[in-house]
Formats: structure tokens, sequence, C-alpha cells
């Protein structure tokens, strides 16, 4: 009798010892397949790759979305928005469009500046001239908008409006923001703190030594000195 106890004590301690040992392999398996599938699921999350086009057979006049040729620039296009000196949105949506001559300079640019881990951002690119001519009617005044009978470089794919931003997209400190019409935006303004000082100088010298050169009055506009020539264009961009 006392050989039938003892018997069934152990076999009820086994058993329950292999009980919780099979609730553990079960939770554990759980844990795992959560864990597989959250490590699916991430994997499906993540960004889609960007394929870049050539510029191999491009005519060095051809306008071309500066986005399609390299991913390693930021853009806040200013002028598809009311956030501009306008107060007014003249462009139907956001695209920034150069002449590959432009790209081709930019790109190089760029990769100078992000070697100092910094990197381009877009205000304004490519100009159609049927804008210039929207810009003109909302303020007609050559100080501030090109005459449209004449042109900006912007109308040739020439000119660009930038700043600079650090990895994490954090702007840096120009002493004003873009479209600032006053003495402080002047590139030969000198009362101004070293740091903002520093990386408009930054700016300049790696933009001038890539071909372009900048506007006194506007520490954020460069033209590229190769593109001054081209005739004004109108081509403009389809929407999404």
């Amino acid at each position: 009798m006392k050989y039938f106890f003892y018997s069934f004590v152990l076999l009820s301690f086994l058993s329950c010892k292999n009980g919780v040992k099979a609730e553990k392999e079960e939770t554990s398996n759980i844990v795992e397949k959560k864990e597989e599938k959250k490590i699916f699921q991430d994997e499906k999350t993540e960004s889609p790759k960007v394929y870049l086009k050539s510029f191999d057979g491009l005519a060095d006049t051809t306008f071309i979305r500066l986005a399609d040729y390299s991913a390693d620039f930021a853009y806040d296009m200013r002028y598809a928005t009311e956030n501009n000196f306008l107060k007014a949105k003249v462009y139907d949506c956001a695209e920034c469009y150069t002449r590959v001559k432009t790209a081709k300079a930019l790109i190089a640019a760029n990769k100078d500046f992000m070697e100092k881990g910094v990197k381009i951002k877009f205000y304004d690119c490519y100009r159609p001239n049927s804008v210039q001519y929207k810009m003109w009617k909302i303020v007609p005044n050559p100080q501030y908008v090109a005459n449209p009978v004449k042109g900006s470089i912007h109308n040739k794919g020439g000119a660009v409006d930038i700043t600079l931003v650090n990895m994490d997209g954090e702007e840096l400190n120009m002493g004003t923001d873009f479209d600032f019409f006053g003495k402080r935006a002047y590139h030969d303004t000198s009362d101004l703190p070293q740091e903002i000082l520093d990386n408009r100088k930054l700016l300049k010298e790696t933009m001038e030594k890539h071909g372009f050169w900048s506007i006194r009055t506007e520490w954020w506009h460069y033209n590229l000195s190769s593109a001054s020539n081209e005739k004004i264009a109108d081509f403009t961009w389809d929407c999404e």
C-alpha cells in the first residue's frame, strides 16, 4: 500500500514537472514565433530601395529631376507653399529640376559637404518662365523679383536657392531665413556671430569651388557660371 502511495506521488510529481516543462517549451516557441514574425514584419517595412538614373547619353542642357539622380539632398520647396515672401503658392507641386550640367555640379559639391557631415537643402531650383510672370505680378519689383521679360538664371536651369543641414536634417544657422531681404542676409555683413559666418563661408567656398557664384545680397542664392548663357525656358513638370 505504501509502495503504491509513493509511486502515485512520484508519478504525479513527474507528470507535473513534465507539464511545467512542456508549458515552458510552448511559451518559448510562442516567443520565438513572435520574434520571427516581428523580424519578418521589420523586413517588410524597410524603406524601398531607390534606383537612381544615369546621366549617360544626356546632353548637359537637358532638364532632369534631381531626385532621380541622387538621394543625398534635402528639400523644402518654398514656392510650392505659401511660406515665402510672396505669401503665395506659385508652383502646382514641389519638384527640383535643373539642367544636367547644374545637377552634376550640385552632386559634386554635395559630396564635399557630406564629407564634412552636412548636405544641401533646396528652397528653389529651376523656375519656369511662366512662374516668373506669376511672381512678377505679385511683386513687380526688380529688387526682389527678376523681370520675366529678361528672366533670371533660375529660368535657365542654372540657379538654386539652398542652405545646409546636418545628417539629421537640422538646418545650420545662417543668420536669417530664406528670402529675408535685408542687410543681415548680405554676404559682406560681418557683424554676425562666428558660427553664422563660418556656416556661410563653408557654403560659399564649396559652391564656388564647383563653378557657382553668389549674389551679394542673398546668402542662399547660387548661379552656375556656365549656365548664364542658356536660353530662358518654360518647361513644366507633371504633378503626380
